[in-house]
C-alpha cells in the first residue's frame, strides 16, 4: 500500500485524474470502477475539465461498473447511482450509457442480482483500477462494519450512521434507502489497482484505522491491507492521523520518476 499525503483536495484529485488518465492511455479499452459519493467528485471535475480541453485521452472504449446502487428508488431517480455517474462524469466524458453498468436493483430479479454482476465483471476481465472512498465509521463501498472480508455483490442493509451521512443527497434521513446492492469486499479486491481517495478531518480516524490498524471487519477498508496494489490520496484533513505520515510524505517525493503510482 502507498499512502500520498497531500495539501488539499484539489491535489488530491489532480493526482487522481492522472492515475484514471494513466490507466486509459495504456489501455483505450480499460474497465474503470466508478464511485459514487462527494469525494470523488473533485476528481471527476478534473477528469472533466481535461477531456473538454482536448489534453485527456479519448473514453469511447471505456467501460464503467459502478460500485454499488440503491434498492427501492424509483426508475430514473436523479439520486440513483446509474444517473449520479451519469451526471458527474460519464456523459460528460461522452461514455455511451450502453458502457456504463451497475448493480440491477430490480424487484422481480433482486434474488439474482449479485451473482449477475458478479458474472458481468470476469466476462469484462475485471477492473482495472477501482476508485474508492472511504466511509466515517471505515466502510468500503456499502460494506458496513462486520461485513465478510471475503464477500461478494450482495443486497446489504444500511446504518443509520451511513443514512445520515448520504441524507444530503435527499431530502431528509427518511428518504435515503435502506438497502443497497454492493460490491463485496472480495469483489474489489479483485480490480488490479485499487486507488482510495480521502478529503477532510472527518475521514481521519476511519483513514487511520484503515491503513494503520488491525486487520479487522470492524473496518472493512482495512481489507485493502491485502491487495498488492493499492495507492490512497490523503488530504492534511483526513491524513492528521496517521502515525506515519511523515514517512509516507518522505518516501513519495523519494521515488524514482519513472515508477508512478
Amino acid at each position: 500500500m502507498e499512502v500520498v499525503p497531500l495539501a488539499g483536495a484539489q491535489q488530491v484529485a489532480t493526482l487522481a485524474a492522472d492515475v484514471v488518465e494513466g490507466v486509459v492511455r495504456r489501455r483505450p479499452d480499460a474497465v474503470l470502477g466508478l464511485a459514487t459519493g462527494s469525494t470523488p467528485l473533485p476528481t471527476y471535475a478534473e477528469l472533466i475539465r481535461r477531456h473538454r480541453d482536448g489534453t485527456g485521452p479519448g473514453y469511447g472504449r471505456v467501460r464503467c461498473f459502478n460500485l454499488d446502487e440503491y434498492v427501492g428508488l424509483p426508475a430514473g431517480h436523479p439520486e440513483s447511482y446509474r444517473a449520479t455517474i451519469a451526471r458527474e462524469l460519464t456523459d460528460a466524458l461522452g461514455i455511451p450509457a450502453s458502457r456504463v453498468h451497475g448493480p440491477d436493483p430490480s424487484p422481480d430479479r433482486l434474488a439474482t442480482a449479485g451473482e449477475r454482476y458478479e458474472a458481468a465483471l470476469q466476462e469484462a476481465g475485471g477492473v482495472d483500477v477501482q476508485i474508492l472512498g472511504i466511509g466515517t465509521d471505515g466502510h468500503l463501498a456499502f460494506n458496513e462494519p462486520g461485513s465478510s472480508l471475503a464477500s461478494l455483490t450482495r443486497i446489504k442493509t444500511l446504518t443509520e450512521q451511513t443514512r445520515e451521512d448520504n441524507a444530503r443527497f435527499f431530502g431528509s434521513v427518511e428518504e435515503v434507502p435502506q438497502h443497497v446492492l454492493t460490491q463485496g469486499l472480495g469483489t474489489i479486491l479483485r480490480a488490479r489497482h485499487l486507488l482510495l481517495i480521502a478529503t477532510g478531518e472527518g475521514k481521519a480516524e476511519a483513514l487511520a484505522a484503515a491503513v494503520e490498524g488491525p486487520l479487522s471487519a470492524s473496518c472493512p477498508a482495512s481489507v485493502l491491507q491485502l491487495h498488492p496494489h493499492v495507492t490512497v490520496l490523503a488530504d492534511d484533513g483526513a491524513a492528521k492521523l496517521l502515525a506515519r505520515r511523515d514517512h509516507y510524505r518522505e518516501v513519495y517525493d523519494a521515488k524514482p520518476a519513472w515508477q508512478g503510482l
